[in-house]
């Protein structure tokens, strides 16, 4: 690329790149891993686990196991299709799982085997471990940041520029807002 020099490069390489939000941004420790959920992400063997837990409940296609648990941790664990499907494939040479075809997709089903696999479990569900110690106002603060960026993205998009400017207004002074509950003191210092 002539005419630029490493400066102007480097900034036009940055300039679209986010790396997700800060350290400690609502999510607990850490960063949000790439699929995973905030500042969490399950451990290989929790995949296993988590297809075992779900079979014994009834059968299952791979994506619906994949949907179940994003739903049941709220979004913090959405295991990809490259961790689920040789899970499943390991279960099922194991002989602890069945796979059906039924209309192109294969239903999972544990074995007898796998039965008494899910029963060695017990109570323990792989997804309440990936969303332990994680406060709900944290998934509160998360899930309301969603639809205010959508709302600024189409005012940014369709709005006028009086209308831009006010919803500018808007967020400035929402930034302060915020910034402003950080600057005061906790009533009880067990809250922070």
């Amino acid at each position: 690329m002539r005419g630029r020099n490493q400066y102007q490069e480097a900034a036009l390489r940055e300039r679209g790149r986010w790396e997700g939000p800060p350290d400690h941004f609502g999510w607990g420790p850490g960063r949000r891993g790439r699929r995973g959920g905030p500042g969490r992400r399950a451990r290989r063997g929790d995949v296993r686990a988590a297809a075992l837990a779900l079979l014994s409940e009834r059968p299952m296609h791979g994506y619906e196991m994949i949907q179940e648990l994003e739903e049941r941790t709220d979004g913090v664990w959405r295991p990809s299709p490259g961790a689920v499907y040789p899970a499943l494939q390991l279960l099922e040479d194991q002989g602890l799982v069945v796979a059906d075809a039924e209309a192109g997709k294969r239903l999972f089903s544990l074995t007898d085997a796998g039965r008494e696999e899910a029963a060695k479990l017990g109570a323990r569900k792989p997804w309440d471990e990936v969303t332990a110690g994680i406060d709900p106002s944290q998934f509160r603060l998360r899930d309301a940041l969603g639809p205010i960026a959508v709302a600024a993205r189409q005012v940014a998009i369709d709005g006028t520029p009086a209308q831009q400017a006010a919803a500018a207004e808007i967020l400035m002074e929402t930034r302060r807002k915020l910034y402003a509950l950080l600057a005061e003191a906790p009533a009880d210092p067990a809250d922070s």
